[in-house]
């Protein structure tokens, strides 16, 4: 008897030391968090009008921060600067094109004329397009670079020498799964945001000496309602039903308020990476240790997606691409998202103009595709 409870000490202990560092950890976490006091610091929230970024503007203004939001669209901005003051935010919204350098720099110019210095760059505009290789072309790539690289770097070049002689700053980029672990029908996007997340995650070891803390953010599915705002091509339909639907389910997706407290909590930390949820997170870890396995599963999954056909290569807004499975109750949770920030109102392009040119957009999309 005595021999079977020695034996189970070192067990016993093991476990509490593993605990024991739990909770350290987290103690040292939430430490860190409160030592970074949003109150008047000013934050550049781009794509910040509607969606995840409309989201994350409504906690920065309740824990204090002065925000400045850009967008394409001027009476989205406005909707949101509308709903930001009435929560006692201070907002400047500023109408600009991320992917136009020179707009750019006029913004950033904009934001200190009013606030002074920026203190946290946060780069959060972008879009879907979902279609299979096939139908991609050379300017989907360019589009989706133009958005989701070259503006993030456009943006970082404008504010970050200013955080680097005061020796202070926060920098965040809002990726995704899709630059951690690839996506069929998903190509442009996913190279898109594996270029944002190297650029991100090398700028970090770069600028920590001077005293910049850069977090690369990689969510997975967020139920923010922007599928309306998405694009698809080809069977743009089918392509719809079966985005829209993972992108609402509970199990599959998460909130973009739980996204948004986590991306705030972790740059307050100074984190390198915030990967939610934890599925997410386990499929990063999966996918990182074994990429030979998961490219083949995920290949597997791919042949469940639709094939050709359709409008080819013409591209279709997500509100034109609706079909008898979406919406649905399968997409409540999504839906409901869509209301409550700010996706309702526009019928004009997403963000990143030459993703959506009117010149190759198709009012009558249903031609040659079974709903």
């Amino acid at each position: 008897m005595n021999l079977y409870i020695d034996n189970q000490n070192p067990l016993i202990l093991f476990a509490i030391g593993v605990g024991a560092l739990f909770v350290l950890l987290w103690v040292v976490r939430s430490w860190r968090e409160r030592q970074y006091d949003l109150t008047g610091k000013t934050v550049l929230l781009t794509g910040g009008s509607r969606g995840l970024g409309l989201v994350m503007a409504r906690q920065l203004v309740q824990q204090g921060a002065r925000l400045a939001i850009c967008a394409r669209d001027r009476a989205e901005l406005e909707r949101a600067r509308v709903e930001l003051q009435q929560c006692g935010g201070e907002v400047l919204t500023v109408p600009c094109d991320v992917t136009d350098r020179s707009q750019v720099d006029q913004m950033v110019q904009q934001v200190r004329d009013r606030f002074g210095q920026i203190d946290i760059l946060i780069n959060n505009a972008g879009t879907d397009l979902v279609a299979p290789m096939d139908v991609l072309t050379i300017e989907d790539y360019d589009a989706l670079m133009k958005l989701h690289f070259w503006a993030p770097l456009y943006t970082t070049y404008a504010v970050f020498p200013e955080m680097r002689q005061r020796q202070a700053g926060r920098i965040v980029n809002i990726s995704s799964i899709g630059g951690k672990v690839v996506s069929p029908h998903m190509l442009a996007y996913c190279a898109s945001k594996f270029a944002l997340t190297g650029f991100s995650e090398g700028m970090r070891t770069e600028l920590a000496k001077d005293g910049i803390a850069v977090t690369t953010v990689c969510p997975g599915f967020i139920r923010t309602g922007v599928i309306d705002h998405a694009m698809f091509k080809g069977q743009h339909r089918k392509e719809f039903t079966w985005f829209s639907i993972a992108d609402s389910l509970p199990l599959i997706s998460t909130s973009a308020e739980k996204v948004a407290r986590e991306t705030i909590a972790g740059f307050r930390r100074g984190d390198a990476e915030v990967v939610v949820p934890l599925w997410t997170w386990f499929s990063v870890r999966l996918y990182a240790l074994f990429p030979g396995l998961s490219t083949t599963a995920i290949g597997w999954f791919n042949r469940l997606l639709p094939g050709t056909g359709g409008i080819g290569t013409e591209r279709a807004f997500g509100k034109d691409s609706h079909s008898s499975l979406s919406p649905s109750l399968l997409t409540f949770l999504s839906d409901k998202a869509a209301r409550q920030n700010n996706e309702m109102g526009g019928q004009e392009q997403p963000d990143g103009d030459r993703i959506a040119e009117r010149s190759s957009y198709r009012s009558s999309v249903s031609d040659g595709e079974d709903g």
